[in-house]
């Protein structure tokens, strides 16, 4: 099944330059909080789904969008009484990028993670444009006639463009109420992510944000759905990945994502990818 595929992404890696998925179902799956290293959307058609994304959660509503930049973490919270229904993309974001140097379609993801909001609620005449090029999208890839790869590509990209014009467009809509995000706990986590080299004891962040750390622990998982020590760990795991993509050595990357201590970093790597830093990188 589909969701056993997605389950085994360990390390979220993408080949293609985009898939895209329109699936309807009965889940009965507990999804895990997971990423990946390549930007995802979520188009919402319906069903009765919470959408939960580094301490926001969204009661989704049929045809909201959501943004999700790569490493972001986020779980989905489903009725499996009720049909699913939406359409996945996942986006390689190499492929933007080599794409239109001059354009950065990467944006919305960007100002998603950033802001720490990745719903996209659209009126009706910009939610006809989108629907049309998905569904344009989807008759391509069932069809595979001449060029449809050309065809998808081109259609591909006016999504995204149109995305990105919507989404940096769009109101604040924090306000609404199956929306529901923390402001103390978003400046928390940008804090977190900003600082994963520095101290991140409970003791130092309770401090520097006024909190007791009874009430900041309680807080954050009520929030997150993560006990700090467990999201500030998979972040400086997700960190030390993205170094070792780039070049940086096993040892320098233990250091510069926070871990001061190698056997430790080892011992957690090894716990969450099943491999060792050096078996991983082979594979």
């Amino acid at each position: 099944m589909w969701e056993n595929k997605i389950l085994k992404i360990k390390k979220g890696y993408l080949n293609n330059d985009f898939r895209i998925f329109h699936l309807r179902d009965k889940i009965s799956i507990d999804f895990q909080f997971h990423y990946h290293d390549f930007n995802k959307i979520v188009i919402f058609i319906s069903g009765d789904v919470t959408y939960l994304i580094e301490g926001s959660s969204y009661k989704l509503k049929p045809w909201d969008i959501l943004l999700i930049n790569s490493n972001d973490i986020h779980k989905a919270l489903i009725n499996p009484n009720e049909v699913y229904e939406r359409m996945i993309l996942w986006i390689n974001p190499d492929f933007l990028i080599s794409r239109n140097n001059k354009c950065n379609l990467l944006s919305c993801f960007e100002l998603a993670s950033k802001r720490r909001f990745n719903l996209l609620r659209l009126e009706n005449n910009h939610l006809n444009i989108i629907k049309k090029l998905l569904f344009a999208m989807e008759t391509s890839l069932k069809n595979k006639e001449l060029g449809y790869k050309v065809l998808m590509d081109s259609l591909f990209m006016q999504f995204m463009v149109y995305a990105n014009r919507l989404f940096l467009s769009q109101k604040d809509m924090r306000e609404l109420s199956d929306i529901k995000c923390d402001e103390n706990i978003t400046n928390i986590l940008n804090y977190i992510n900003e600082n994963l080299k520095e101290n991140l004891s409970l003791d130092n962040i309770s401090s520097k944000f006024y909190m007791s750390k009874y009430y900041l622990m309680h807080k954050f998982k009520e929030q997150t759905g993560y006990t700090i020590h467990s999201y500030i760990l998979q972040k400086r795991l997700i960190m030390s990945n993205l170094l070792i993509k780039k070049g940086k050595s096993i040892t320098d990357a233990c250091l510069e994502s926070g871990f001061n201590d190698y056997s430790n970093f080892l011992r957690a790597f090894k716990k969450m990818f099943r491999l060792s830093p050096r078996e991983y990188y082979k594979n």
